[in-house]
C-alpha cells in the first residue's frame, strides 16, 4: 500500500493548501425553506473552484437538493446535524446527472464532516412510478421487474477522478447504488456510516475499475452487497484495494468481488471485518465475465448469522470466447456461523428466494468450470459452524451421482446457483492447487451428507482438517483427485473416506 499512501498524501497536501477558505452555501442563497437548493449549492462550489479551491460548508439543518457537481480542489463539508436531502422529484435528475453529488474527471475532491446525505428513496421511487405512468420518462424493465438504474439516482458518483476523499459522513436510503467510484485513482473512504435499505440494488459501496483505494473504519448496512468491487470494461480492472476494520450487514453479500468482471481484480487486501445478518455469502469472489481475479488476501473475518461462509466461483457468463481466471487467493483466520433459517428475515428488504429447486443448507464452495479450474487457493485457520438439520425429503444428491450436479457455467453467480450440493461443510469442483490448513467444520443438527466433497481436483493438500465425530459416513469424498497429500486429519472413526476414480 506504499504506492497508495504516497499518491494520496500528495493529493491531501494540495488540498490542505487550497481548502483554507470556507464558502457557506447559505451565503449563496441556500435555505432550509427552499424545495431545491441545487442551484445555490452549485454556485458555492463554482465560486470555490474559480478561486483555486476551498471548502463548501453545509450548516446544520435539512437542505433539499437536486444533483450538484464537485470540481477540482473543492471539499464539500457537511457540518454536524447537516442533512442534504436528495430531491424526491425524479425530473430534477437527468441522464448525465443521476447522483446527488457527482464529479467526472476532477482531482482533489472530497466530502467530509459529520453530516448526512439522505436519498429519500421511498419518496423518490413513488415519484419515479408516477412519472413512468404519466409517460414522462421511459424504462424498458419497470413493468416486468423494477425501474432500471438509469432512473434511480446514486447518492455519490465519482468517475475518472484522482485523489478522492470521503470521510466521516452518513449515507442513507439510496434508490440505487449508494456510492460508485468508477475508474478513479486514489480513493480514501474512512469512518463512514451507511444505512440504505429502502430500495433494491443499493450496494453500500461500489469500486469499479479503480486503483489505489482504501476503505477503513466504516459501517455498511445495505439491502444489496455491502462492499462490492466490479469491473465493467475489458481493459479496466480494480488494483491495489485495501479494506480494514469494517462492519457489514447485507441482504445480499458481505464482501464481494464481482459480479461484473469484464476486466479483473488484482492486489486486493481485506482484514479485520465483521459480517452479520447477511442473506448470502460473508465472502464472495466471482469471475464470470472473462476477467481475471488474482492476488487476493483476506484475513480476520468474524461472521455470524450469514447464509453462506465462502463462495469462490469461476464461470463463463460472457458470450465471447474469453475465459476468466481465479489465481492466488489466500483466506486466513475466519470464523463463521451459518444458521438454518433466513439470516436477514425482518429487514426492510429481504433477499429474494433462490430460483432453483428446494435444497438443504449449502456448504462453502470453490467451483470452476471444466477445463478452467480455480487455481492456487489457500484456506487457513478457518472455522465454520453449521446449524444442520438436512432432510433427504427436501433434496438429495448421492455420492455416486456427483456428475449430475449442474455446471451452470453461464448462471448468475451466487452460492445457491447449483441447487442441492452433496456436502454440508465444503464443496470443491474443477480446481487446481488447493491447500486447506487448520480447517474445522462442525454441524449442530444431523446432516446425512458427507462433510467434504472434492471433485476434479489436481493438487489437493489437507493439513489439520477436523470433521466432527457425529458426521454421517463417509466424512470425505474424493472424485478424480490427483496429487493428494494429507496430514493430521481428524475424522470420525470407521470407513470415513470414499475415493471415486470416475
Amino acid at each position: 500500500m506504499k504506492k497508495f499512501a504516497l499518491t494520496f498524501l500528495l493529493g491531501c497536501t494540495i488540498f490542505a493548501v487550497q481548502a483554507q477558505k470556507n464558502y457557506q452555501i447559505t451565503a449563496y442563497g441556500a435555505a432550509i425553506t427552499h424545495s431545491n437548493n441545487a442551484v445555490f449549492i452549485q454556485k458555492a462550489i463554482d465560486a470555490a473552484a474559480a478561486n483555486g479551491g476551498g471548502r463548501v460548508v453545509v450548516p446544520a439543518g435539512n437542505f433539499v437538493t437536486g444533483p450538484v457537481v464537485l470540481k477540482s480542489n473543492v471539499e464539500l463539508y457537511l457540518s454536524s446535524n447537516a442533512v442534504l436531502l436528495g430531491s424526491a422529484r425524479r425530473m430534477d435528475f437527468s441522464e448525465d446527472r443521476m447522483a446527488v453529488v457527482s464529479a467526472n474527471g476532477h482531482q482533489n475532491v472530497a466530502i467530509t464532516g459529520k453530516g448526512t446525505i439522505d436519498g429519500q428513496a421511498h419518496l423518490l421511487m413513488a415519484d419515479v412510478f408516477k412519472q413512468l405512468r404519466a409517460g414522462k420518462i421511459q424504462d424498458e424493465l419497470w413493468l416486468t421487474k423494477r425501474p432500471t438504474e438509469k432512473n434511480r439516482p446514486n447518492l455519490i458518483y465519482f468517475k475518472n477522478c484522482k485523489n478522492v476523499k470521503v470521510t466521516g459522513i452518513n449515507l442513507k436510503d439510496a434508490a440505487s447504488w449508494v456510492q460508485n467510484y468508477k475508474e478513479c485513482d486514489g480513493v480514501l473512504i474512512d469512518s463512514m456510516n451507511v444505512n440504505s435499505t429502502a430500495y433494491w440494488n443499493n450496494d453500500g459501496i461500489d469500486i469499479v475499475d479503480s486503483k489505489n483505494v482504501k476503505i477503513t473504519n466504516s459501517f455498511f448496512n445495505a439491502a444489496d452487497d455491502a462492499i462490492c468491487l466490479k469491473s465493467e470494461t475489458t481493459d479496466g480492472f480494480c488494483d491495489n484495494v485495501y479494506v480494514e476494520n469494517c462492519t457489514l450487514r447485507s441482504s445480499a453479500n458481505g464482501f464481494k468481488l464481482g459480479t461484473g468482471s469484464l476486466g479483473g481484480f488484482k492486489n486486493i487486501t481485506v482484514k479485520n471485518i465483521t459480517v452479520y445478518d447477511t442473506y448470502r455469502s460473508a465472502i464472495a469472489l466471482e469471475s464470470v465475465d472473462g476477467g481475471f481475479l488474482q492476488n487476493v488476501k483476506i484475513s480476520n473475518v468474524k461472521a455470524k448469522n450469514t447464509g453462506n461462509a465462502i463462495f469462490i466461483r469461476l464461470g463463463h457468463r460472457n458470450t465471447d470466447a474469453r475465459y476468466g481466471s481465479i489465481k492466488n487467493v489466500f483466506i486466513d483466520d475466519v470464523k463463521i456461523e451459518v444458521p438454518a433459517g433466513k439470516p436477514d428475515i425482518g429487514y426492510p428488504l429481504e433477499g429474494p428466494l433462490p430460483k432453483v429447486p428446494p435444497h438443504n443448507l449449502l456448504p462453502a464452495s470453490i467451483v470452476g468450470i471444466p477445463g478452467h479450474p480455480v487455481q492456487d487457493v489457500t484456506l487457513q485457520n478457518i472455522e465454520v459452524i453449521y446449524e444442520g438439520a438436512a432432510s433427504k425429503q427436501k433434496a438429495y444428491v448421492s455420492i455416486d451421482s456427483l456428475s449430475s450436479i449442474n455446471e451452470n457455467a453461464a448462471g448468475y453467480p451466487e452460492f445457491t446457483m447449483f441447487g442441492e450440493l452433496p456436502s454440508w461443510g465444503l464443496y470443491v469442483r474443477h480446481a487446481e492447487s488447493i491447500k486447506l490448513n487448520n480447517i474445522k467444520v462442525s454441524v449442530k443438527g444431523a446432516d446425512f451428507r458427507p462433510a467434504l466433497v472434492f471433485d476434479d481436483i489436481t493438487g489437493l493438500m489437507l493439513n489439520n482438517v477436523s470433521v466432527p465425530q457425529n458426521t454421517t459416513l463417509p466424512a470425505v469424498v474424493y472424485k478424480e483427485v490427483n496429487k493428494l497429500t494429507t496430514s493430521a486429519l481428524s475424522l470420525p472413526k470407521g470407513a470415513n473416506v470414499v475415493v471415486i476414480k470416475k
